[in-house]
């Protein structure tokens, strides 16, 4: 129970956490999964939708005067962009007034902004929408994965928030198999069939925003903010559904936090938090992000043109093989998932950097001789971002679990904005001239980039990643209200 008066700058002692992170994995999480998780469906279906109707978008007819090069580079830079200010701005917002008042907005705008890119009839009309298409989109990665890390159980937080991050690429196996149907001029117009699909993305959020309308509140942001007999109330409705369902009592919680509630912490504060206190996962942070960024805002966006281009594949079939690729990175995360929270982060995070790194050399190397096809060439990838996917998504689970509550929408937000710029906005529209050339030696090029950083973040978390593995997030990193250090310990 908590122990309280009623507004900030009281001090409160509580096992709210604990017994949030004590509970047995019940019907109720499955709601904050699909309530919070299904957007990553939506982000892999933009993604992949733009990738692979870059080609039919440049012809005749399409209703844009607007090229290939400019849909897959300034348009997915823009996107990319739009992402990083948006996880930014949002990000600061869903720390100051809470995760779901933002992951309501956030998608909101997402909806708008897709809807919007549907009724492109110039190339600006569809760069600005790209760009509120990604601002949304990037408000949603610190608003919910802040919502999920502190709303799911210590034992079960790995492997959800991988598998959550890793459901981009359902989205992405959607987006490949709708691209085919889109530019299939026998069924639908050119200048049609790439409307409805932004258009379906746009219905498919309205329907994640009625879902999402069930979701509470962090309890945990609630008590640092002085509303503990909401969050209270929150916990006790999710105790009795658990009970309820599975018909046993629950076990007992163990720890306590006690902490001096305060309704907002400065960005000096965090600032100061993030790269004085906690400076080795600062630098842990960026490497992750730096790598994994690189690797698919840079060349994955491009993966449509290469088959093209080298392999001539027609423009209509090249959903086929992303849908491929797509499936492998969705599997990643989906069976390599529970191993990050049983073998540890550690070890798992700087494996999958490494190993996906060193297959990308290989890749690279086999592409370089000529001795790929078309299919082979979407097998070797397949198995590359196997492993990339998982670790890909260890960057926000990391990110989102080192630093202390208070900062974790921002920390989640400066990281993945500082990162994907580098990989996301400079990887597009450098990749999308290195492949655009049809220069063998330049798409190499772009291969290597992309291992030798994947690589590097690999090593830095061999020597910096935090053993944060069926561990209570207060225990990870002390929260800046904490008066009294928690008295947890890791699951057994």
């Amino acid at each position: 129970m908590a122990t309280a008066e009623a507004e900030t700058g009281r001090t409160v002692t509580t096992d709210i956490p604990a017994r949030l992170d004590r509970l047995p994995w019940s019907r109720w999480h499955w709601t904050i999964v699909v309530g919070l998780g299904t957007v990553w469906i939506l982000d892999g279906l933009e993604v992949t939708v733009v990738g692979n109707i870059a080609s039919r978008l440049s012809e005749p007819g399409s209703g844009l005067s607007i090229s290939s090069a400019q849909v897959t580079g300034t348009a997915a830079a823009l996107y990319v962009a739009g992402a990083c200010v948006g996880a930014l701005f949002w990000g600061r917002l869903t720390d100051r007034f809470g995760r779901k008042k933002l992951f309501m907005i956030t998608l909101a705008v997402y909806l708008a902004a897709t809807a919007l890119t549907a009724v492109s009839f110039e190339a600006w009309w569809f760069f600005l929408f790209r760009f509120l298409t990604g601002f949304g989109i990037g408000g949603e990665y610190a608003a919910i994965n802040s919502a999920i890390d502190e709303l799911i159980p210590a034992a079960y937080r790995g492997r959800v928030d991988l598998i959550i991050n890793g459901s981009f690429w359902v989205g992405a196996v959607g987006g490949s198999l709708l691209s085919i149907l889109a530019l299939n001029t026998g069924i639908l117009a050119a200048d049609v069939g790439w409307r409805l699909t932004f258009a379906l993305g746009a219905v498919l959020s309205l329907v994640i925003l009625l879902v999402r309308r069930h979701v509470p509140e962090s309890p945990r942001w609630l008590l640092i903010h002085g509303r503990d007999r909401e969050a209270e109330e929150v916990v006790t409705d999710i105790e009795r559904r658990v009970v309820a369902e599975r018909d046993e009592r629950l076990p007992e919680p163990h720890g306590e936090i006690t902490i001096r509630q305060r309704r907002s912490v400065s960005f000096v504060e965090i600032a100061r938090t993030v790269f004085a206190h906690y400076r080795r996962r600062a630098v842990l942070g960026f490497s992750l992000f730096i790598g994994q960024a690189f690797l698919y805002n840079a060349i994955t966006f491009g993966f449509g043109a290469i088959l093209t281009k080298f392999f001539h594949v027609p423009s209509d079939h090249t959903g086929y093989y992303f849908a491929v690729i797509a499936a492998g990175n969705f599997l990643g995360p989906l069976l390599l998932g529970h191993l990050f929270d049983t073998v540890g982060r550690r070890v798992m995070i700087s494996s999958t950097y490494l190993l996906s790194g060193l297959l990308l050399f290989g890749t690279a190397w086999l592409f370089d001789r000529g001795t790929l096809s078309a299919g082979t060439l979407t097998a070797c990838w397949c198995v590359v971002l196997f492993f990339a996917s998982a670790g890909a998504s260890s960057a926000y689970l990391t990110v989102s679990e080192i630093f202390p509550m208070e900062t974790r929408a921002m920390s989640i937000a400066f990281f993945y904005a500082l990162g994907t710029a580098a990989g996301g906005i400079s990887g597009p529209l450098l990749f999308a001239d290195l492949t655009s050339t049809g220069r063998v030696g330049d798409t190499v090029l772009a291969f290597q980039i992309g291992a030798a950083l994947m690589c590097a973040a690999g090593l830095v978390a061999a020597f910096l990643a935090v053993k944060a593995e069926r561990r209570s997030l207060e225990d990870i990193a002390t929260p800046l209200t904490a008066v009294r250090a928690p008295e947890t310990k890791a699951l057994p």
